[in-house]
């Protein structure tokens, strides 16, 4: 690759990561060696990108640094295009207007004009299956975004009925349905709840007691313990 793509690739790896990354492990994922890498970073500063770090400990991209204008191999734009895609089939109004969006901000970034390219990629969405849970997507979104208790009216799959409390951490898009994973104050545990089995929905306002972040980790232990004991 030339001087001008490198220094694009260097400046997207360097977006992944939220702590310095050492120029050895840059020049392993671009495939050259440490020493381009050290001028391609001096290079970049010298354009007035945000890079703090220094050779042996690393370098850092600083947060709210304005990138350069986008680049996209073939399979990458075709993963945009079809995560985006699925948003717009899968999502409630407000997501498919941001999918939408999306796209065009993506094709406006771009050194090129990518609308023809992306309408012309060959890879589909197709929406789920109607169910009156996507009724509720954004009342969910938000109560998730905002750390906010849900009281919904559940019909189990036996057809039982029952009023929850619910602290949502986590909204699952499946083909057919969606999983709301949250934690219970019924059930004091973590429970899932297909959003087409609730019946209402209201959101109170008011905040669960703990922090989503923790909450979410501490499900994904859970989850991750059952898996190690079903393989036992």
């Amino acid at each position: 690759m030339d001087k001008t793509e490198r220094l694009f690739r260097l400046m997207d790896k360097l977006r992944h990561y939220r702590h310095p990354v050492t120029a050895a492990v840059l020049a392993e994922q671009l495939q050259v060696s440490v020493r381009t890498v050290y001028r391609d970073i001096q290079t970049l500063i010298t354009l007035g990108a945000g890079i703090d770090g220094e050779a042996g400990i690393g370098y850092l991209l600083r947060s709210g640094f304005f990138l350069p204008p986008l680049m996209f191999d073939e399979a990458e734009l075709e993963a945009l295009a079809l995560g985006l895609r699925w948003v717009e089939v899968q999502g409630d109004d407000e997501l498919v207007t941001a999918a939408r969006n999306v796209l065009a901000k993506v094709a406006a970034a771009a050194p090129t004009d990518l609308r023809d390219r992306i309408n012309d990629i060959g890879l589909l969405a197709f929406p789920a299956l109607a169910d009156k849970g996507a009724a509720f997507l954004r009342q969910v979104r938000e109560a998730i975004r905002r750390e906010r208790r849900l009281q919904i009216s559940y019909i189990r799959e036996d057809g039982t009925a029952s009023e929850r409390t619910v602290w949502p951490i986590m909204l699952a898009f499946f083909d057919s349905r969606r999983m709301l994973v949250a934690w219970c104050e019924l059930r004091n545990e973590f429970r899932h709840f297909r959003l087409d089995r609730i019946g209402s929905l209201i959101v109170p306002g008011d905040p669960y007691p703990r922090r989503r972040m923790q909450l979410t980790r501490e499900w994904r232990l859970e989850m991750k313990q059952q898996q190690q004991e079903e393989r036992q």
